[in-house]
C-alpha cells in the first residue's frame, strides 16, 4: 500500500512539475506575440542579434576573431540610423527560435530563410536577399546529378532551411540519399566533404559561392543547381515587435534609396543581389 501511494505521489508531482512547465512556456509564448519592445530598444539604445558565426559571407569571424560579414555590415548600417548599437550573440542555430523566444536575442540576422513554417511563430522583415540550396560535390566523385548521390551519404546543416527542403521535398535529392549526417557548421561540412566521409553537401548558393572562391584549387568543385526553389532571406523577430519591423524595413529602404546597400552587395557580392528596394 505504501508502494502505491509513494507512485500516486510521484506521479502528482511530475504531472504538475509538467504542467508548471507548460504553463511558463505558454506565458512566454504569450508574451513574445504581443510585447513590443522598441521603447526598451531605444532606451538602451541596444539591439541583440542571434547568429552563426560560421556562416561565411554572411555572418563569420576572421583568423583575428573579428566577426564580419554581409549581415554585419548590413545590421549596423539600419541601426545607425537610429543611432542604436548591434551587438551580436552566437547561438545554436538549431535552437534559433528557442532563444529569440525567450528573449536571449531580439533578431536573427543572419541568412536566415523565410518560410511558412517558421512564419507561424517568427514574424519577418522584407525580403533583402535571395538563396538558393544547391548540391556541393567533389568533380573527382562524378556526381553531376542528383540521382548520382543513389545510395551515397550527404551533409546538411542542422536546423538550417537546406536540412527543412531536403526533409519536405524528398523527389528532389532525398529519395536517393543512403545516409544522412548533420553538422553545426558547413565548415564542418566542407572538412569531411574534402576528405571524402560525404559524398554531397545541400547548402546555401551564398555560402557555397564565397566558400569555394577562397579555396586554393576552386576548379575541383561541382556546384549543382538540383530544383528546389529559390529563398528569400529576411530579418526574424517576435510577432509582437511591430515596430521594431517597421524600422528594420524602413531601414532596407533608405539603404537601397542613398547606395549604401549597393556598396555592401559590391563588398561582399561582387554584384547587387538586393531585394530591399521592393
Amino acid at each position: 500500500m505504501k508502494k502505491m501511494r509513494y507512485k500516486k505521489i510521484l506521479l502528482g508531482l511530475l504531472t504538475g512539475i509538467s504542467l508548471f512547465l507548460l504553463a511558463g512556456c505558454t506565458s512566454v509564448q504569450r508574451r513574445a506575440n504581443t510585447t513590443d519592445t522598441w521603447p526598451q530598444i531605444v532606451k538602451h539604445h541596444r539591439v541583440v542579434v542571434g547568429l552563426d558565426d560560421s556562416f561565411v559571407p554572411m555572418g563569420f569571424r576572421e583568423k583575428s576573431g573579428k566577426l564580419v560579414g554581409y549581415d554585419i555590415d548590413l545590421a549596423r548600417a539600419v541601426f545607425k540610423l537610429y543611432g542604436i548599437k548591434v551587438d551580436f550573440q552566437t547561438i545554436d542555430w538549431s535552437m534559433k527560435e528557442t532563444e529569440l523566444r525567450n528573449g536571449t536575442i531580439d533578431l536573427i540576422w543572419n541568412g536566415y530563410t523565410k518560410n511558412p513554417a517558421r512564419e507561424r511563430t517568427v514574424a519577418f522583415s522584407n525580403t533583402y536577399l535571395k538563396n538558393q540550396q544547391i548540391l556541393v560535390t567533389q568533380k573527382s566523385a562524378g556526381i553531376n546529378q542528383a540521382a548520382k548521390m543513389r545510395g551515397k551519404t550527404l551533409g546538411v546543416q542542422s536546423g538550417s532551411s537546406g536540412y527543412e527542403s531536403f526533409e519536405d521535398s524528398p523527389q528532389y535529392l532525398k529519395k536517393y540519399v543512403k545516409h544522412t549526417v548533420q553538422y553545426s557548421t558547413f565548415n564542418d561540412a566542407f572538412l569531411d566533404l574534402n576528405a571524402g566521409r560525404i559524398q554531397g553537401l545541400l547548402i546555401d548558393s551564398v555560402y557555397a559561392d564565397y566558400y569555394i572562391k577562397h579555396q586554393p584549387d576552386a576548379t575541383s568543385y561541382r556546384k549543382q543547381v538540383i530544383g528546389f526553389p529559390t529563398e528569400d532571406f529576411a530579418v526574424g523577430m517576435r510577432k509582437g515587435d511591430k515596430t521594431l519591423r517597421k524600422k528594420i524595413n524602413r531601414g532596407l529602404k533608405i539603404l537601397a534609396a542613398n547606395g549604401t546597400l549597393s556598396k555592401i552587395n559590391q563588398k561582399w557580392f561582387g554584384s547587387s543581389k538586393s531585394f530591399a528596394n521592393r
